[in-house]
């Protein structure tokens, strides 16, 4: 078995602190699975690093999280930069001098532990940090889908994009490629087919169910709708089934993160949707952002993050239909007041 080198070590390093991409992620748990002494030193950093799991982030205030990242950072920097210090004299001498290389040695480890215990007090803040950058990404997208939604309303006489969709169609069957309109998405991949927005704009930065896959503007002529649910972890609002006048002055909301209610739908288009919700699921936010909250985007194409799923004054949710305890994907909205996103 050989010995694990620098960037491996750094690997399962950044593993435990939850530094990792999903690429680099899934390396380190190969690399757990198949090196002996990986594993060993997996399990010294989870035992070294378990108490540090009590931190919970929401309990910050995001501006003290924020000036914290900022001092820590400093503290981080400069510990790194002695230790790096340290290791480039050691490297130029002869070690002949026992006392003075122990000497030496003790204050390289105690200024690592000192980078160890930075990294550990970091962990909260930088999740919240990493949160707030996502969610932020998240914002710029919606704005983006915004501005494809304008752009195809000034080419389509200030009309939404959508498709004939018969009454009673199944709503949930996203990625569904046959003839007839089985989805709800269908409306909204017109804006890619069209070229007014990129697919990877459908993923939001902070959803873990979402697949980014670069599609060229000939491969998404192939599709009638999105190639499936993990292109696309938004939810968009049903129309209802005598929809008024649109007008994008209106604050009426028309997509939000992907909807709790709907976030695993039947791969076998065959069978049908039951969704009775239960408490719980009537209360979540959106899964995107570990349920802090959701971003939304308006008719008039402004976006904003809110921490509930009732956006204004009416008490309305913008993720159930008025009045259902159950749906079975064929649901519509009897009135423009009430807002319905799915899936």
């Amino acid at each position: 078995m050989s010995e694990l080198n620098i960037q491996q070590k750094q690997l399962l390093f950044d593993y435990c602190l939850g530094l990792t991409s999903e690429e680099s992620t899934a390396e380190a748990k190969h690399l757990i699975a198949s090196n002996k002494q990986a594993a060993e030193l997996h399990s010294k950093l989870q035992a070294a690093f378990s108490p540090l799991k009590s931190i919970e982030s929401e309990s910050c205030p995001d501006a003290l999280a924020e000036g914290t990242i900022w001092r820590l950072n400093n503290v981080a920097r400069s510990s790194q930069l002695q230790l790096q210090q340290l290791l480039a004299d050691e490297q130029a001498k002869s070690v002949t001098d026992k006392s003075r290389f122990w000497r030496n040695l003790g204050e390289m480890v105690a200024t690592a532990a000192v980078i160890v215990f930075v990294a550990g007090v970091l962990i909260a803040p930088l999740n919240l940090a990493r949160q707030k950058s996502r969610q932020q990404a998240c914002l710029m997208q919606l704005q983006r889908i915004g501005d494809g939604l304008n752009a195809y309303r000034a080419d389509n006489e200030g009309q939404l994009p959508a498709v004939a969709t018969a009454a009673g169609a199944p709503w949930w069957k996203v990625g569904y490629q046959g003839k007839e309109n089985h989805s709800n998405t269908r409306h909204i991949w017109l804006l890619t087919k069209g070229g007014y927005v990129q697919p990877a704009d459908f993923i939001c930065p902070g959803s873990k169910l979402g697949k980014v896959t670069r599609l060229t503007q000939a491969q998404v002529q192939n599709y009638n709708d999105f190639p499936s649910r993990n292109y696309v972890t938004y939810s968009f609002r049903i129309r209802c089934a005598k929809p008024g006048q649109e007008s994008t002055g209106e604050k009426k909301v028309l997509i939000a993160d992907m909807s709790p209610l709907f976030e695993k739908l039947p791969s076998d288009y065959s069978k049908p949707l039951n969704c009775q919700p239960d408490k719980d699921l009537l209360n979540l936010n959106s899964v995107n952002h570990s349920r802090r909250g959701q971003n939304v985007m308006f008719c008039d194409g402004s976006a904003e993050f809110v921490k509930t799923r009732q956006i204004d004054t009416s008490s309305d949710d913008i993720f159930t239909l008025q009045g259902a305890n159950k749906y079975d994907g064929n649901e519509v909205p009897s009135c423009e007041a009430d807002a319905f996103l799915a899936p």
